[in-house]
């Protein structure tokens, strides 16, 4: 229907009932809604509206109704201007909460869906979409002091489960996450999701053998997961197994040639052979694919070096520097650059750099794994 014709349904409405004559009322936006013609009740809120500017219900039902028709940034404005006319108006801040967070507008919903579970506590809506919403929204700590007592209570939902467990591998609770681990597992034995979840806690405990022995488990029940490979090769590779780790590798890289991490620590391996044609291939498929794998760059400045490519190596190792500057490991081998062609001075600051950072901890498997997007449905 055009939008000629749309208005054109609403004036015979509104001319045929004796109640709006004058002016749009919300009975005859509510009688629209109740017929299911929900564009024609939209229309009508917007007049009721216009015509009383200062009427904060108008506002919230205007909102409804555009959420139903799933225009939920027009419905998001519109519980706005309601809480702005009435903040104490109950349901609006729910309401626009589920709105943005539709919109996978995650952080915008986190402090209306705060304030909804605020004012009544044992909303179980509320709970789950800020929950949710902290976590799309990375927020790993607050996901987790919401979504705990969800799981808690639907001990057989292993989705709540799945999202807690994430939460707290990111947050660095690996006891937590063991835990959640073995619900899901209760649940679905056969979940590859789970023995993956359990690896990258295994991992955070430092218990790599273990871990492994879970990546391998949910290699047998799901060969062809995406990352799965990766991750297994990213365990080996960090224990220093590089055979075995070059096996998972290509074994990702057959499912997805354009995995990028995949590359890059096949690269690795292959400059760590002395290989340096075959990596510096490997490492450069890789920028392709990804610009921001610090260790790719850091590889092939490295590479460049030793084939007195300066200038090229100095634009790779600058790039990793600018990827994460608090990584001493790029400021050295650029300070090495910078020596290797007389430049002194820019080499001791680069090396006064080294001294000055602490070198961080070995990242975990659970850094590099991707994480599942919140779901807005």
């Amino acid at each position: 229907m055009t939008n000629s014709k749309l208005q054109l349904g609403v004036v015979a409405f509104l001319l045929s009932s004796s109640a709006s004559a004058q002016s749009p009322t919300p009975a005859d936006a509510l009688a629209l809604e109740q017929q299911g013609k929900l564009a024609e009740a939209a229309q009508v809120w917007q007049a009721v509206t216009q015509h009383h500017p200062h009427d904060a219900a108008a506002f919230a039902s205007l909102g409804v109704v555009l959420s139903k028709e799933e225009k939920y940034q027009q419905a998001a404005s519109a519980y706005r201007k309601a809480i702005a006319l009435n903040p104490k108006l109950p349901g609006v801040r729910l309401n626009l909460g589920l709105a943005e967070f539709k919109q996978g507008h995650f952080q915008a919903a986190i402090d209306p869906l705060k304030s909804a579970l605020d004012t009544d506590p044992s909303n179980t809506q509320a709970r789950m979409l800020l929950g949710l919403s902290c976590y799309g929204g990375k927020r790993y700590a607050e996901a987790v002091k919401y979504l705990k007592p969800l799981a808690e209570s639907d001990a057989a939902n292993v989705e709540w489960h799945r999202v807690l467990a994430q939460s707290c591998l990111f947050t660095k609770d690996y006891t937590c996450a063991l835990d959640e681990y073995r619900e899901i597992l209760q649940k679905d034995p056969n979940s590859a999701a789970a023995h993956i979840l359990a690896g990258e806690a295994l991992d955070g405990l430092e218990r790599v053998p273990e871990a492994i022995a879970e990546f391998q488990a949910a290699a047998k029940v799901s060969p062809r997961e995406p990352n799965l490979h990766f991750g297994l090769g990213y365990l080996y590779w960090r224990s220093h197994q590089y055979d075995e780790a070059k096996r998972e590798f290509e074994t990702e890289l057959a499912l997805d040639p354009n995995n990028a991490q995949a590359l890059t620590y096949l690269g690795d391996i292959e400059m760590k052979r002395n290989n340096l044609d075959t990596a510096l291939s490997f490492l450069r498929k890789a920028v392709q694919a990804r610009n921001d794998i610090r260790v790719a760059y850091i590889d092939i400045g490295a590479i460049l070096m030793q084939q007195k490519q300066y200038e090229d190596a100095t634009t790779a190792l600058r790039r990793a520097v600018a990827l994460d500057p608090a990584q001493p490991d790029a400021h050295y081998r650029l300070g090495q650059l910078y020596r290797a062609i007389g430049n002194t001075a820019a080499a001791q600051a680069e090396f006064g750099k080294v001294h000055e950072l602490h070198e961080k901890a070995d990242e975990g498997v659970a850094s590099k794994m991707p994480v599942s997007p919140a779901s807005s449905n």
